[in-house]
């Protein structure tokens, strides 16, 4: 069961590079796609349809869902966007000063927050006459960010990351910097809110845990992987993606070496890895009930201009998931 061949292709995907892929956080078939060819594609996974698309000036680096029927995108035209996924119409709530890198929903608080390359976090509120609510400034461009309960973990360049309870703003409650050499490309959090996952352009990935303890942050740990050796010459890839899985909190990583691999963090064990694909992996994503794997194959411009071919594809492969993803001796607590 849950064969390389039980995977299947969305339709109508973007033309070029695909820079994110997010499941709905309550209809497990639901699934935005952003894309470098300035678009945002909703889906319909189980039907395998493109339900509608929404256009931006420039490329859109993130996305994400509300609850009830909306999405948000951002990007390289700096403009944050409200998606109905209904009405299939788009609304700008405001700008940043430059490209908008990540993007979470806030379920507690019901905002938005985006991060952005002009080096501030900002919160807004879609119901609002005015959405910006509030401007929060960081030492450094914001790469990646990510959501759990009431923590907000901030990777930015310089090795830097802040982490925030979102209730108590503007002060960090942590300052951390990277346990990697190499800058940051994959950032997840845990989904029991114990800490994060990141992962660097040299091939490796951390696992870190909030709790300040000594007794806790002796668990932390890093490791190598997407990596191969080849005539004796050890080829390294970007970590691109990582995903914790939503029922076990097993963790899922995708590189530029085209593969997958699913990790038991607790053990420090790769539980699988997946056939390889046919280019890098630039993002990955379970659906809410973890049935399911969303993998965004494409040319991702590591080697620039001189790595793209005519013939590159960008594709989304949808992957029915089964005990692959499980821990071993996992009862439902």
């Amino acid at each position: 069961m849950n064969s390389f061949l039980d995977q299947y292709e969305l339709s109508s995907t973007p033309f070029d590079s695909i820079s994110c892929v997010k499941f709905s956080p309550s209809n497990p078939d639901q699934l935005l796609a952003t894309s470098w060819d300035t678009t945002v594609r909703f889906y319909d996974t189980a039907k395998n349809e493109q339900r509608c698309k929404f256009d931006h000036r420039a490329a859109v680096l993130t996305c994400c869902f509300a609850d009830g029927g909306h999405g948000y995108s951002g990007g390289l035209d700096t403009s944050v966007k409200q998606l109905d996924l209904e009405s299939e119409k788009a609304i700008s709530l405001g700008q940043h000063a430059n490209a908008v890198s990540s993007m979470n929903w806030s379920r507690d608080t019901n905002v938005l927050i985006t991060g952005s390359w002009d080096r501030t976090i900002r919160f807004w509120d879609p119901r609002a006459p005015t959405p910006q609510q509030d401007s929060f400034g960081v030492p450094e461009r914001v790469y990646l960010m990510d959501l759990v309960n009431s923590t907000l973990v901030v990777a930015m360049a310089s090795r830097l990351f802040y982490i925030y309870d979102v209730r108590k703003m503007p002060e960090p409650a942590q300052t951390r910097e990277s346990s990697l050499k190499f800058m940051t490309r994959a950032l997840a959090c845990m989904n029991d809110g114990q800490g994060y996952a990141t992962a660097s352009v040299e091939g490796r990935i951390a696992v870190e845990y909030f709790d300040p303890s000594p007794e806790v942050q002796e668990k932390k740990y890093a490791f190598k992987c997407h990596r191969q050796t080849v005539d004796v010459i050890d080829h390294v890839w970007p970590v691109n993606s990582l995903a914790f899985h939503p029922v076990y909190n097993t963790f899922a990583s995708a590189g530029s070496d085209g593969t997958v691999s699913i990790w038991d963090h607790k053990l420090k064990k790769r539980m699988r890895q997946f056939p390889k694909y046919h280019s890098a992996i630039p993002s990955i994503a379970f659906n809410c009930d973890g049935s399911r794997l969303a993998i965004a194959v494409g040319y991702n411009w590591d080697d620039g201009a001189d790595g793209a071919k005519a013939a590159d594809k960008h594709s989304i492969y949808i992957r029915p998931l089964g005990d692959e993803v499980k821990p071993k001796g996992w009862t439902p607590s």
